[in-house]
């Protein structure tokens, strides 16, 4: 069995305190009072053959709810998570501002058992944040992707 591909963008920025990275805090009950590892890239899922860029850029329009700038992306790498799940990430240096956040929405059951099933945002937050609380805040299996984005930074 194929491992699933997914597809991100990370947006960086430097400025007198630091770098700082664009990151988007997981929706649903599960994230909802999670801060630390509960944050993520806006990434998603794409098919074979897909143009994994084109995946992120699509991806980043769907959990934030504006397209992502219209810059040059660098590949940063293929990235496996826990699961099993491969990351490609793309990165950019960009000043990127949104007013709200409009995630697209998951159907779960909640309560668990309740029968119940309700709609929740992918997203329900995302900002700038420097890269030391980025590492806090990055799900674990997304630190490499943080590293790879420090390394970019040092050029």
């Amino acid at each position: 069995m194929a491992a699933i591909r997914s597809a991100g963008i990370v947006l960086y920025r430097r400025n007198a305190a630091g770098p700082e990275v664009w990151i988007a805090h997981m929706g649903g009950p599960f994230w909802s009072r999670k801060d630390a590892a509960a944050w993520s890239i806006p990434k998603g899922e794409y098919a074979d053959g897909e143009d994994p860029l084109a995946a992120a850029v699509r991806e980043f329009g769907e959990e934030i709810g504006t397209p992502p700038p219209d810059v040059d992306y660098a590949p940063l790498g293929e990235f496996r998570q826990s699961s099993g799940k491969i990351v490609t990430a793309f990165a950019a240096e960009t000043d990127f501002a949104v007013a709200t956040i409009i995630s697209n929405t998951f159907p779960l059951e909640w309560p668990p058992k309740s029968g119940n099933v309700q709609e929740f945002p992918e997203v329900d937050d995302a900002r700038w944040v420097p890269l030391a609380e980025a590492r806090l805040k990055l799900v674990k299996g997304q630190l490499p992707i943080l590293d790879a984005v420090e390394a970019k930074l040092a050029i």
